[in-house]
Order: C-alpha cells, then sequence, then structure tokens
C-alpha cells in the first residue's frame, strides 16, 4: 500500500478515530486504526465494538493495500508533522510516514486487518433523511440532559421518535427535560430509540451542516450516513420513561426577560453558591427579578434584573447550571419562564416561541 496527503486532512479524521477507540493497549486490535487504498480513495475505520465510523478521503494512490496501525501513535506522529503532504507506504510490516521534501521518517509498527471487527453495512435497510442542519439543532438542544446515573441506563442517552407528523429528541435526568420536534416529512414510521451521547457527540463533531443525513434504525443498531462519513451504534436497551407526563399542559405565569442579561446574572451570583447543590434563589415581582445565593461562611451574592411581569412575589429555588445550560442553546434576545408555584416545574422557551422548550424541577428551598 501506497499514498500520499496532506497532513491536516488526514490528522482531523485520525483525532476522530482515536475519540471513538476505548482501548488503549498496543496490543489490542481494538486500540488501531484500519486503513485501506482502494480506487483512489482512503478509508479509515475504528470502533470500539459499541460506536463503528468509517470515512472515505481522495488521495494520490500509487499501490491499493489494507493495514492496521495503533491510532494513539500514528495520531502523534501527525500532530509533530509541519503541515505539508506526507507519503505513507506499507513494507515489511511497517508503515511508513515521511513528509514531501524533508528528513523526517517515522516507522509505525502495522497489523494484519484480519481480527480488525467488520463494520457491515444494515440489510435490507429503510432509509429516511433529515436536514443535516436540523439534527445538528436537535442535538445541541437536548444533550446536555442526559442523565450520567447508571443505574437508570434507560436515561443516559438522547431519545428520538415519530409522533404523528413530528421527529422528536428528547433528554431527562429526572430533574429536567430537553425537548425539540421537528416536521417528519417523508419519514417512516419506526420504534422509539435511545442513543449514546458519545454517538450524538460524533455526528455533532464530524457534520458540516450542510445537505442532508440518511439514517436507518435497525434491530437494536442505529445506521448514518452523510457528506463522507459513516456511523453505526449500538442503542441503549431500555424503557425510555413516558416525558409527556412531565410537560405542563400549561401555567399559570410568564416571566419575559433578555436572556444574555439573565444568563450573566446567573454566571455572577453562581460564584459564591454552594458549589455541591448549586442552589441559587429567583425571586419574581411586578417587573422586576432578582436572583440570589443564601448567605453561608463565604459570603452572599444577589443581582436585580428588570423584566416582564405581574403577579405576586415569589421565589423558586434552582440549580443555576439547569438554567444556564438551556440559556445558551436559546439563541434568541428574549426569552420566557414559565411557572404555576415554587413546587412545581419551570419552562424555558425562547421569545417569540420555538419548536423546543426546557423544563427544569425546582429545589427544596432549605
Amino acid at each position: 500500500m501506497k499514498f500520499a496527503l496532506e497532513r491536516n486532512v488526514l490528522l482531523k479524521e485520525v483525532s476522530i478515530a482515536q475519540e471513538i477507540i476505548s482501548v488503549k493497549n498496543a496490543m489490542s486490535i481494538l486500540s488501531n486504526v484500519l486503513l485501506e487504498v482502494k480506487d483512489g480513495f482512503l478509508t479509515i475505520k475504528a470502533t470500539d465494538l459499541k460506536v463503528a465510523f468509517e470515512t472515505r478521503l481522495p488521495v494520490a494512490a500509487e499501490q491499493d493495500g489494507v493495514t492496521t496501525v495503533y491510532c494513539e501513535k500514528l495520531l502523534g506522529i501527525l500532530r509533530s508533522l509541519p503541515d505539508r503532504e506526507i507519503s505513507f507506504e506499507v513494507r515489511d510490516g511497517k508503515l511508513f510516514i515521511k513528509p514531501v521534501g524533508t528528513t523526517i521518517d517515522f516507522q509505525l509498527k502495522s497489523a494484519s486487518s484480519d481480527k480488525f471487527p467488520e463494520i457491515k453495512d444494515p440489510e435490507n435497510a429503510v432509509w429516511f433523511d433529515l436536514p443535516q442542519a436540523e439534527v445538528l439543532e436537535m442535538i445541541s438542544q437536548t444533550i446536555f440532559s442526559v442523565s450520567d446515573d447508571e443505574t437508570r441506563y434507560f436515561m443516559n442517552g438522547i431519545y428520538l421518535e415519530r409522533k404523528g407528523d413530528k421527529v422528536v429528541m428528547v433528554a431527562t435526568d429526572g430533574r429536567r427535560l430537553s425537548y425539540i420536534e421537528k416536521p417528519a416529512n417523508g419519514i417512516p414510521e419506526f420504534p422509539g430509540i435511545i442513543v449514546p451521547p458519545k454517538t450524538m457527540n460524533l455526528i455533532r463533531k464530524l457534520a458540516s451542516g450542510q445537505g442532508v443525513m440518511s439514517l436507518s434504525v435497525g434491530d437494536k443498531q442505529l445506521f448514518v450516513r452523510f457528506d463522507n462519513q459513516k456511523i453505526s451504534s449500538n442503542l441503549i436497551d431500555g424503557q425510555f420513561p413516558n416525558y409527556s407526563r412531565v410537560i405542563p399542559e400549561s401555567q399559570n405565569f410568564t416571566i419575559g426577560l433578555k436572556r444574555e442579561e439573565f444568563s450573566e446574572a446567573l454566571k455572577r451570583v453562581s460564584l459564591l453558591s454552594e458549589q455541591k447543590a448549586k442552589r441559587v434563589f429567583i425571586t419574581v415581582g411586578d417587573g422586576n427579578l432578582m436572583v440570589n445565593t443564601e448567605e453561608s461562611e463565604l459570603g452572599m451574592a444577589k443581582e436585580e434584573i428588570p423584566c416582564d411581569f405581574t403577579g405576586e412575589q415569589t421565589t423558586i429555588a434552582v440549580n443555576y447550571n439547569f438554567l444556564l445550560d438551556p440559556l445558551r442553546v436559546l439563541g434568541s434576545e428574549r426569552m420566557a419562564l414559565e411557572f404555576t408555584d415554587s413546587k412545581r416545574a419551570m419552562t424555558l422557551r425562547p421569545e417569540p416561541a420555538r419548536d423546543f422548550f426546557h423544563i427544569v424541577m425546582p429545589m427544596q428551598m432549605d
């Protein structure tokens, strides 16, 4: 096998491959990345047996072939090289790496691809397309609400389903919930699935945001194709909670305020919040909203900002991270905080309302 490729082009793809690989042992084939040159293209594959990644790049190829090399070392070598065309050649069980026009010369031991796990395309798959931009937005609006509690593994991913004429993504950790929907035009029926966040982060990192993304839901697997990339992923096997029961049908009160102003106030006040509980208090009255911490041995902080609100003064205790996370992705100048009382769920929406929202459960007041 012999080919040449620009260093930066290969570096990006090998960096992604290394993120997928979970086994950091040079003796394991799962620590390797597969390189295959055929018909003027370089195919790169990596897998941890749960998530698989494949990409194709055009290369200047002199000789076709296939091999695997220890991904971590290949990545380290590429990072050390100057930004120029790199020549690669496999011979005598080694991958020879040489930047064109330099005296730099690396020899990296290679291994046969015979034992590398086969990454199969789905059989008899039914594919459907979604705009890449919409998929990326859906992931961004939900991924921070995924639970990291392994005892509740069925909430350790993002739930994806077709619901009527919409395709929906939902994530929850039991204390907050993020929901977004998009039109399901031309999308066939498929069972609701729970997709691991590792897979969603990989899609978010690789997708260009242009054109469409093709998806196919198989038996306990999700297959994704876009641009020159292929991803396959095992799904989380479990029953996702009935999230509809958490979504309030209506809220009695609405606070209108500037998103950036509210976000900055939360960041400042949270500096003196007790870091384990991360609790702050939001007190709203006519035309005014105050964010404050409780007094502690460190001190206290408070800040007032104007808002649109008419009603009785109400104080709500909340984890400030559960507000800051959605505030980063609301994407609007103004926002709405909806609530009924201090013990029930709050809803965050952009203003004017769009196709997503975030729900936050309040904390105990003391």
